[in-house]
């Protein structure tokens, strides 16, 4: 039987991450191997992965940024069980390695990017590992794109919230304080489309419903109701359309305003805000 040292325990933590015990416990069982060791730890990881797939995952690290070419913003979540793992460096730094990698190979969605190699091995296997480590489900929840002339991310602290724009000018004066603007807005006020034309065919019916069973419920005349309704969806309009809602950082002016303000032609092509719940 090999002797074990502290040293051999502390170079296996080095290279896999994992706990000092499960490094040890690892290589007393492959004889101080340190291959059949690291696959020892990787399969108790995907073995724990397995064992914890049914338990809920709703903390973790929302990250985004944007490519060197400053034309696509990209998000990632990377969900946990508590945010105590969550706020953990280690895991931290996890999130921002895939992200930084779904931005060098341009991963068009969460499928590429569950897939891409990473260190030698898919990321999909890298967070089995991390499951090892941490003892807790964890799982990449979210991963969105977005591109244009000019793209633009906003993490909000705590990493719990993110928010990514694309404008469709880049030659505007302070283009980058605008962009900031948008992300900001988008993160706080969490817009469900750019403009009323972008909403939901099934958001609006059911605003409408809602709308109508309100007015009823005060008495209005049947006759009434579709107009109070259309009155009420032009509200919601107002309130959760990125274009038309107020600037929150001059609530006087809309957001369409202050874009037009820089450039009568500039406008939002795209956004995605990723929250946790």
């Amino acid at each position: 039987m090999a002797n074990i040292t502290a040293a051999d325990v502390n170079k296996l933590r080095k290279q896999t991450g994992a706990g000092m015990m499960d490094c040890k416990k690892a290589l007393v069982e492959s004889d101080g191997d340190f291959e059949k060791a690291t696959d020892i730890l990787r399969k108790k990881g995907q073995k724990l992965a397995s064992s914890r797939s049914g338990r809920d995952a709703n903390e973790g690290v929302v990250l985004s940024k944007v490519n060197a070419d400053g034309n696509k913003a990209y998000s990632v979540m990377l969900n946990c069980e508590t945010d105590f793992v969550a706020q953990n460096q280690e895991v931290i730094d996890f999130a921002n390695a895939i992200l930084d990698l779904a931005i060098a190979k341009d991963c068009a969605n969460l499928e590429e990017l569950q897939a891409a190699d990473m260190n030698g091995r898919s990321v999909a296997e890298n967070v089995t590992d991390m499951v090892g480590k941490t003892g807790e489900k964890m799982e990449v929840g979210a991963f969105e794109l977005v591109a244009g002339a000019r793209a633009f991310a906003y993490t909000h602290p705590g990493n719990r919230i993110a928010a990514i724009a694309a404008l469709n000018k880049a030659d505007v004066n302070d283009i980058d304080s605008i962009g900031k603007d948008v992300v900001m807005q988008i993160a706080a006020m969490a817009p469900v489309a750019i403009d009323k034309d972008d909403v939901d065919a099934t958001i609006i019916e059911k605003e409408i419903e809602i709308g109508k069973d309100q007015a009823r419920q005060e008495g209005k005349a049947e006759e009434l109701l579709e107009k109070i309704a259309m009155g009420k969806l032009n509200r919601f309009f107002k309130e959760n359309t990125l274009i038309n809602q107020a600037f929150i950082k001059d609530t006087k002016i809309s957001v369409g305003d202050m874009l037009k303000a820089a450039d009568k032609e500039l406008t939002v092509v795209a956004f995605k805000r990723v929250s946790l719940s």
